[in-house]
């Protein structure tokens, strides 16, 4: 229960959590439900009450007691083209939703929005907030943000929210981590927990092996008539990440998406190139090539991985383009080692193979492992033969991209 944890730290005061995670892991849906939970802008027991938090001792104190900023970083202007338009935008509806709750409150228009906070602060009895910024990065990947304007995002975030007395927390999350963009002081009150290198928090984003079950036998096997999906399928398609203690964990999005579409599938949607396997590499085929022949065989590679080395914009050295992919969730890490998570992943890594002839002799065993089913299949042992040689001759595995149904 993340609320168990965050309750004290609200009550302590000037708190800064920073959370990342792969994308479809359920930041949204967790930060949705902090805001909710804190908010007194809205009754939301009905909500909380009768689940276990309810039962935490600080559960009164925390429910609907908070005044909440909640600031979705992801949602942006209209035909947004820049920096600047972006800003306005949530300093403009943020100056105006102040305003509305705090009518007493005078402001000119040369105050800024942590001006306007401070006055809250200090002319209304000490008034407090708690901040739910959600993918705070996003702003990072368009392609408008320069390099100046990059900062000025940086020192709007640190002028918000840096040792300012009506911080009550400030829980953001996002991709990649803070240190990826800033390697200066501007936001270093946060503490960063990710899931390769800290464990806390580790078991609130994803579904653990318990929760599954609950979902599949408690209610996936009493709702549904006529069940398509046996439990191990879902292990094989969407389970194969790794938190900081070793805990397994599954894809929510996906695992919620299969039972109640009562059908295996790939739920892995694409929004972006940073949502395809080939942007990651194309810049060091040749670095790389080797080990995704190996974990498209189900055979890890061993990576060093730093998630701040993960720059979006220029992955050049081998373990770069690792920790990206372990970011973005293309990839799992466990010990030391990489390798493609589950099938609904495998699936991915199969089509960009068989697509990218840059990849020269990967791009061909992908290629000639679905001759291969057919020639088995058909009892063509001249053509097997020929395959197993060339596979031989690569002194690599030959792909297991077979287990893919055609």
């Amino acid at each position: 229960m993340i609320l168990k944890e965050l309750i004290p730290m609200v009550q302590a005061g000037s708190s800064y959590i920073c959370i990342t995670r792969p994308r479809r892991f359920g930041k949204t849906v967790t930060a949705n439900m902090i805001a909710s939970f804190f908010s007194k802008g809205e009754d939301s027991r009905a909500l909380f009450d009768g689940l276990k938090i309810s039962e935490f001792e600080g559960y009164g104190s925390g429910i609907n007691q908070h005044n909440v900023i909640h600031i979705q970083l992801n949602e942006t202007p209209a035909d947004c083209r820049s920096w600047k338009r972006y800003i306005s935008r949530i300093c403009d509806r943020l100056l105006r939703d102040l305003k509305r709750a705090y009518p007493q409150i005078e402001y000119g228009p040369d105050d800024a929005v942590w001006d306007v906070l401070k006055e809250i602060y200090e002319f209304c009895g000490g008034e407090k907030f708690v901040f739910v910024l959600d993918e705070w990065d996003y702003i990072f990947h368009r392609d408008y943000m320069s390099g100046q304007d990059k900062r000025e995002y940086l020192a709007f975030l640190r002028n918000l929210l840096k040792d300012k007395p009506y911080v009550s927390m400030a829980y953001m999350t996002g991709i990649l981590p803070i240190a990826k963009y800033s390697s200066g002081s501007e936001l270093n009150m946060f503490l960063e927990y990710t899931m390769a290198s800290e464990e806390r928090f580790g078991g609130y984003f994803g579904f653990t092996e318990s929760e599954v079950d609950q979902l599949f036998y408690e209610r996936y096997l009493k709702i549904e008539k006529k069940p398509q999906i046996a439990r191990e399928e879902l292990r094989n398609w969407y389970d194969g990440y790794h938190t900081k203690a070793g805990e397994r964990v599954y894809n929510p999005r996906s695992v919620v998406a299969a039972l109640v579409n009562n059908n295996l599938g790939d739920y892995w949607t694409s929004s972006g190139p940073y949502d395809e396997i080939y942007y990651y590499i194309e810049k060091n085929v040749g670095d790389v090539r080797d080990d995704l022949a190996l974990m498209a065989a189900g055979i890890p590679v061993g990576a060093k991985i730093r998630e701040y080395a993960a720059t979006s914009m220029k992955l050049r050295t081998r373990d770069e383009i690792f920790s990206a992919m372990v970011v973005y969730g293309f990839l799992s890490y466990n010990n030391g080692l990489v390798s493609i998570p589950n099938r609904e992943l495998m699936n991915k890594f199969d089509d960009m193979l068989r697509k990218e002839p840059s990849l020269g002799y990967v791009n061909r065993l992908a290629r000639e492992s679905e001759r291969m089913l057919k020639a088995t299949l058909s009892g063509d042992t001249e053509t097997m033969l020929e395959i197993l040689e060339y596979a031989h001759d690569s002194e690599v595995p030959l792909l297991s991209l077979t287990m893919r149904p055609s």
